[in-house]
């Protein structure tokens, strides 16, 4: 979906209000807990990549060997998207383990995990080894929309190599449509935000958004899609010890709200500065500002009434909840939607990997989309799915429904959508609504 009508949703039914197992959820909430356990950013495999077709590997020990095919993973495991790239690995290790229970064709699914330390540099240099020394086919990544656009224009470009990004929301990976993405486009989110300000009764907004494609890209498509004065629009940079200056002069604008569409430390330490300063305006934020870390690192009452958008699974689902349960068995805590992106990732690698006629780029570029196809037998799981194409079907047979929902990439590479209204009351947040992309 892209934006390019201002009434795509009428601002008196954007609204759905969400049921009690929505709130509970909390799908979009990102957790920054630094508590993962576990190598994420280790290769999960142990044998040599190697270039092209050849990294189906055969991994000789012991009796007989198993055919490997190894795919590649740009994750943030460090750095102020970090956050995202965690639960990120989590949903992940969930995947891989569904896949390889089943198996792949004759063998099983390795990924090679690299960090791109939530840096574009750090991205393109992930993918270059993954790519150009691993010969991976098929990659995985990135968290950060400017990451993901690096890594396709300086490696993935001119090549036949797959690229699926877990947590990309920027408006402009739409124009490059070789790039797809799992995570849905945040025009959504800037219509929602628009419209919601809106009903909220305010006239006027000032926004700020991080220096780099993800901020500038949803924030142009805010103030395309809002109707009254913007009094204030202006960027900042990641990571800088104090954000004073931005809240003074949001705060000096005289607007009726304030729009932040940052990450959460730069938030939090926003958060802070506007607390101390006694500054008290009507907040609303996208996605990136809501997390366990800026509640736990911000004073009580500092954002409470504060609306954010985020992007959302499909909670009543039954593949979701099964989702959840086994996600919550495994490591104590409940998901969010960037974990479920990076499960769905994995279950469209692999069944792109189980259509194609051979391991390489080439051929999973004619099965990737195809394998999540509305015209396909709808299924809800990578066994039911595998078992379709292992008893002869083709890619075009599968309609493979993930745990973040339909998938269906557009001619953009853009999937379909869900998105949350989270309010924070109490000083946590309470899901409030649903927005259907």
């Amino acid at each position: 979906m892209t934006s390019d009508s201002k009434g795509a949703m009428d601002r008196r039914t954007v609204l759905k209000v969400g049921s009690g197992a929505g709130v509970a959820a909390l799908a979009g909430c990102i957790s920054t807990n630094s508590d993962d356990g576990g190598d994420t950013d280790t290769p999960t495999d142990g044998g040599g990549g190697g270039g092209g077709d050849n990294t189906q590997t055969t991994d000789g020990g012991g009796g007989g060997g198993t055919n490997r095919y190894e795919i590649g993973m740009v994750d943030a495991t460090t750095g102020s998207l970090s956050a995202f790239g965690q639960r990120n690995q989590r949903g992940k290790d969930l995947a891989l383990a569904a896949v390889n229970d089943v198996g792949v064709k004759d063998g099983e699914l390795g990924i090679v995990v690299e960090d791109s330390a939530s840096e574009p540099q750090g991205g393109v240099s992930a993918a270059q080894k993954l790519v150009n020394q691993d010969g991976v086919p098929f990659l995985i990544g990135a968290v950060g929309s400017g990451v993901s656009l690096a890594i396709y224009e300086s490696v993935v470009q001119g090549t036949d190599v797959v690229q699926l990004s877990q947590n990309s929301t920027g408006l402009s990976l739409s124009n490059f449509p070789g790039l797809l993405r799992m995570s849905p486009t945040g025009s959504t989110q800037s219509r929602a935000l628009a419209n919601i300000i809106a009903e909220d009764g305010h006239d006027s907004v000032a926004v700020t958004y991080v220096n780099n494609d993800y901020g500038q890209s949803l924030a142009d498509a805010f103030v395309e899609n809002w109707d009254g004065e913007i009094a204030y629009n202006n960027s900042h940079d990641q990571e800088q010890q104090s954000y004073s200056s931005v809240v003074s002069q949001m705060n000096s604008s005289g607007a009726d709200a304030w729009l932040f569409i940052t990450y959460q430390p730069e938030f939090a330490t926003m958060v802070n500065e506007m607390y101390s300063s006694g500054y008290d305006a009507p907040l609303y934020g996208a996605d990136s500002v809501s997390g366990t870390d800026v509640l736990e690192n911000t004073p009580e009452g500092s954002m409470d009434g504060m609306k954010i958008v985020v992007p959302s699974a499909p909670v009543e689902e039954e593949n979701y909840q099964q989702f959840v349960s086994e996600f919550e068995a495994e490591y104590d805590e409940q998901p969010t939607v960037w974990s479920a992106y990076a499960y769905d990732c994995v279950i469209n690698a692999a069944l792109a990997v189980q259509a194609a006629d051979e391991f390489t780029g080439a051929a999973l570029q004619e099965t990737v989309r195809e394998v999540t196809r509305p015209e396909g037998e709808q299924v809800t799981s990578y066994e039911d799915a595998q078992q379709i194409l292992a008893d002869g079907g083709g890619p075009s047979d599968v309609d493979y429904q993930g745990v973040s929902g339909p998938i269906d990439f557009d001619e953009n590479g853009d999937p379909k959508g869900f998105l949350q209204i989270l309010e924070v009351q109490g000083h946590d947040y309470v899901g409030i609504g649903f927005i259907e992309g």
